[in-house]
């Protein structure tokens, strides 16, 4: 069963050098109270996986502006001016990946893939270094799974069990993010006794940790 622990507690867990994935597109579904508290806590050298990277002083762009990021694995950047800066001066390491292709390496880990094949970027610069199949007369890359340390996601409505809830579009990113990690923390906007089956988007034996956004 997923714990109820504060803000402080839960992100206290990330340390120095933890790989940590980012739910939300761009501020919508952003777990930003976590967020807040990895910024106040400054947990340095991270690898951050996220749709984006926000804007300089929302969500997951104040990781970038307190420079607590040197790897990133994303699909744009182009909100986020200081990302950019950062990363022509060789202050942060910049994996570019298509949308899509960035959501299925996620969803491979969850779902215990060795890997997905896709022809999103053949014959482009995605493609160096990777490998290319031919299958059916048609080419496609070999993309890798992608895992994490810790998921910080968010959730509309948790229960006691760990279950999560969304409403609307904030559920983006954060369900296949809550199958890839090590460690998965939901900040929810309301904690209830029991959600019905039919809310329920992602089942609690995915999340480690509940915390309430509303604090």
């Amino acid at each position: 069963m997923a714990r109820i622990v504060s803000i402080k507690d839960a992100v206290s867990l990330i340390k120095d050098g933890a790989t940590v994935m980012i739910g939300g597109f761009l501020s919508c579904g952003a777990p930003d109270k976590l967020i807040d508290e990895l910024v106040k806590q400054n947990a340095k050298n991270l690898t951050m996986i996220s749709n984006d990277t926000s804007i300089p002083n929302k969500d997951k762009g104040k990781l970038i502006v307190n420079k607590q990021v040197k790897k990133l694995i994303t699909s744009h950047i182009g909100t986020n001016p200081e990302t950019g800066r950062q990363m022509e001066a060789g202050e942060i390491e910049v994996e570019l990946t298509p949308m899509g292709s960035l959501m299925e390496r996620i969803r491979a880990k969850g779902a215990g893939l060795g890997g997905v094949l896709t022809p999103t970027g053949v014959g482009t610069a995605i493609a160096e270094g990777k490998k290319v199949y031919e299958l059916d007369n048609k080419k496609y890359l070999f993309e890798k799974p992608i895992s994490a340390d810790f998921a910080l996601i968010y959730g509309t409505k948790a229960d006691k069990y760990g279950n999560v809830s969304y409403f609307g579009t904030t559920r983006n990113c954060n369900t296949v993010m809550a199958t890839a990690a090590d460690t998965v923390i939901v900040q929810a906007d309301e904690i209830v006794d029991c959600l019905d089956p039919n809310e329920v988007v992602i089942p609690g034996l995915f999340i480690d940790y509940i915390v309430d956004g509303q604090k």
